[in-house]
């Protein structure tokens, strides 16, 4: 079992940064991938960027070249670097981790909202 808690969510202005973290706890030598997702209201849940025990990276074309997901091994935690946020960044962000076997773990969401 693995689970996640994100923090790090609040109102900024566009064009501002936010900082994402998500710690994780219980079988973590197992993740195989993390991830980021975020669901606006009235959306369905999309995915924002994954990072694979390898290391690579993947993320959706709305946030390429603002975003940046790392990971800090020894703190069992993820960010989500977010910079030039845009009122459309709105949503509710999740952290998520898929264990071998392809067991999805979930947070609980950290709100962000994006605007003047």
């Amino acid at each position: 079992q693995v689970q996640l808690v994100e923090s790090g969510g609040g109102l900024v202005q566009p064009g501002q940064s936010l900082r994402l973290s998500c710690a994780a706890s219980g079988s973590i030598f197992v993740i195989t991938t993390r991830g980021w997702y975020r669901q606006a209201p009235g959306k369905q849940r999309t995915l924002v960027a994954t990072i694979t025990s390898r290391g690579t990276t993947n993320y959706a074309d709305s946030v390429q070249g603002r975003f940046t997901i790392s990971r800090a091994n020894g703190n069992n935690t993820m960010y989500l670097q977010m910079n030039n946020l845009k009122p459309e960044d709105t949503a509710v962000y999740y952290c998520n981790a898929v264990r071998l076997g392809g067991l999805v773990s979930w947070g609980q969401g950290t709100q962000v909202t994006v605007s003047s």
